[in-house]
């Protein structure tokens, strides 16, 4: 399955985390980990692109994201969880959509390489604005807070996100991937 996603996102203070909570107080969180894979020379880092196996209670997803000029390409691979445990520790990737993509951009490795975990607990809701996540993020010895807003107009999210924030008195923070958060804390170890 692919599909294109749109995402804003900010970090978020502790004390902004816990009053956006009360919002979403009638979510039930998930856990989710995901595992960031690469080939053990970072062929994927670099041409930009990243992949990931994110775990849940009883399923799993492989999904693969291609920077367009607006938002990511997502290709995903839904799996069950025994399986998906059995490539990570194995350090392959099953047959499918993903390596398929991997190959059309060049990259045809058997290698590959599980660079770690990191820990999220979501609460997601769909708004008037978009699907909106409020992430609680566990990585080494670092946890960050995050509010993502995932739309279908990058203009109209932007403004949306932004006003909403307002209201809520949140300021701002440009924010990387958490693929690249995870990498430049794996590089502090």
């Amino acid at each position: 399955m692919k599909h294109l996603e749109i995402e804003l996102k900010t970090l978020l203070k502790k004390e902004d985390y816990d009053h956006l909570k009360e919002q979403f107080s009638h979510i039930q969180p998930v856990l989710q980990k995901n595992y960031y894979i690469d080939t053990p020379d970072f062929q994927l880092r670099e041409k930009k692109v990243a992949m990931r196996m994110r775990t849940f209670s009883d399923w799993a997803e492989l999904t693969l994201k291609v920077p367009q000029t607006v938002g990511n390409m997502e290709y995903n691979q839904k799996l069950n969880l025994p399986e998906a445990e059995s490539y990570l520790e194995k350090q392959k990737l099953p047959q499918g959509v993903v390596l398929e993509e991997l190959a059309k951009i060049g990259i045809l490795s058997q290698d590959w390489f599980v660079l770690g975990c990191l820990a999220t607990i979501r609460y997601e809701m769909e708004t008037s604005i978009g699907l909106m996540a409020l992430d609680e993020s566990h990585y080494f010895d670092h946890t960050d807070y995050e509010l993502e807003l995932e739309v279908t107009d990058h203009e109209k999210g932007k403004a949306d996100f932004q006003k909403f924030l307002e209201e809520n008195q949140i300021t701002y923070q440009k924010t990387p991937s958490k693929l690249i958060r995870f990498i430049k804390s794996m590089k502090k170890c």
